[in-house]
């Protein structure tokens, strides 16, 4: 199901396999495809190679939610909500905040 961009990222993945900005646009076109299992495996591939790529956690957690795991999205917000913070990403952490208070509190996932 590889789209003509998909194989122009890929393309550029090869020379740059680590590039975090790459990594998250392939996961977004899977995720814009409907592939949630590719759009995960690359969201978790971009954590593991820069945990501070802040934008990843927003949408994993929205992953995780359409795919009823609430407590990995909750939890993901609130990595998410740490990194934010410590950049100074207000706008990024205000939006993994408003999600997380969507799914509840931290009662509701202890």
């Amino acid at each position: 199901m590889a789209t003509n961009r998909l194989q122009q990222l890929f393309s550029f993945l090869e020379n740059n396999p680590k590039d975090s900005f790459i990594n998250f646009a392939i996961a977004k076109e899977y995720e814009g495809l409907g592939d949630d299992k590719n759009a995960l495996k690359f969201y978790l591939k971009l954590i593991g190679n820069d945990a501070n790529y802040v934008g990843t956690y927003y949408h994993l957690g929205k992953l995780y939610e359409r795919a009823n795991d609430f407590e990995k999205a909750f939890a993901t917000y609130i990595d998410g909500m740490k990194i934010a913070k410590s950049q100074g990403d207000q706008h990024a952490y205000n939006e993994l905040a408003e999600a997380k208070l969507i799914l509840g509190d931290d009662e509701d996932f202890e």
